[in-house]
């Protein structure tokens, strides 16, 4: 089974220094890898999946129909929280930019976005409550609206700086290479 996310990350790591490393530029492309936090928690609530699931089957082989079929959905719940925790995040393509998150998709073309840029401003840490002082690669809207695309306090940059470095120089590769050529 053809696994496409590993090819890109051999991209990644030849050591050049490659804005556009894929080959097929039409389709949606995550232009960094998901982070440490991001893939360990999927994974603790598939580890999670995994047990509703068993107990799902031993409340089945016990005869209480109704009550597997709860612990089904339950475990149907956790593994789709999951893929859409690994999910999350800035995709890019020719067609514009999107801003994946938990319950909301947002996609801006390249032709309505003014600048690409990095900011030093408050962030959430981890998606929590709590902010800490951080950067912030900003997208900014023709009508001057802003939309943060990454932040190097999230999932996949907690405490790896020269990963978002390299993230939001290839998110701007790809804004000066489709959005500011128009």
């Amino acid at each position: 089974m053809p696994l496409p996310f590993l090819t890109a990350d051999r991209a990644f790591d030849t050591g050049e220094d490659v804005a556009l490393p894929y080959e097929d530029h039409d389709q949606w492309h995550r232009p960094y890898r998901p982070g440490p936090w991001r893939v360990g928690a999927a994974a603790l609530a598939l580890l999670l999946a995994s047990f509703v699931l068993l107990a799902s089957m031993i409340i089945a082989f016990a005869g209480a129909l109704p009550g597997a079929a709860v612990c089904l959905g339950m475990a149907v719940l956790v593994i789709g929280a999951a893929l859409r925790l690994l999910r999350m995040g800035t995709w890019v393509s020719p067609a514009g930019v999107r801003r994946v998150g938990f319950f909301r998709t947002v996609t801006v073309p390249w032709g309505r976005i003014s600048a690409v840029r990095t900011v030093q401003q408050p962030v959430r840490w981890l998606g929590l409550p709590r902010t800490v002082q951080g950067q912030v690669l900003v997208l900014v809207r023709q009508g001057g609206e802003q939309l943060a695309l990454l932040t190097d306090h999230n999932a996949d940059f907690l405490a790896r700086v020269e990963a978002y470095d390299r993230a939001a120089a290839r998110v701007m590769a790809w804004s000066s290479e489709y959005a500011l050529s128009d």
